[in-house]
């Protein structure tokens, strides 16, 4: 092989390898960020809503005071930790990241490795999670509950 058919070779070989490279790295990109500024929180987005925000949730009927519900798809649980009082936080465990699966007697539980969460607060209050469960925010207006 020539010398000149060596250093072509080599150059398409670094344009693989950079275009491969450069693939890579904008699939971790889009995988890291949130398009909405929140730093990659979840966009919740209520079914046949067309992604428009104020979709109602639920109503404040269907959540059960010192109880609460786990709605799987827009990965939020909404708590009714005291009459007329309802909370929202994630509802990805912040210990590996699980979903919690119910509220009972004001304590969100995780099915994973057992930690548990004050329904009123979201803050850990058995482990091994240590961090509390982020907030989320809703708005009641009448018997509706919305993800703001």
């Amino acid at each position: 092989m020539s010398a000149a058919q060596e250093r072509r070779t080599l150059l398409e070989r670094r344009t693989v390898v950079l275009a491969v490279g450069a693939a890579g790295a904008a699939a971790a990109l889009t995988a890291c960020g949130g398009s909405d500024g929140s730093g990659g929180a979840e966009s919740v987005q209520q079914p046949g809503s067309g992604g428009a925000g104020g979709a109602v949730l639920a109503r404040t009927a269907d959540i059960p005071e010192g109880g609460g519900v786990v709605f799987a798809a827009q990965k939020v649980v909404v708590t009714q930790p005291s009459a007329g009082e309802f909370k929202a936080f994630s509802a990805t465990c912040t210990h590996q990241g699980c979903a919690v699966k119910d509220v009972v007697d004001n304590v969100i539980t995780c099915p994973c490795h057992n930690s548990t969460f004050d329904a009123a607060t979201g803050s850990p209050t058995a482990g091994p999670a240590t961090q509390p469960l982020p907030a989320r925010e809703i708005s009641v207006a009448g018997d509706s509950i919305t993800l703001a």
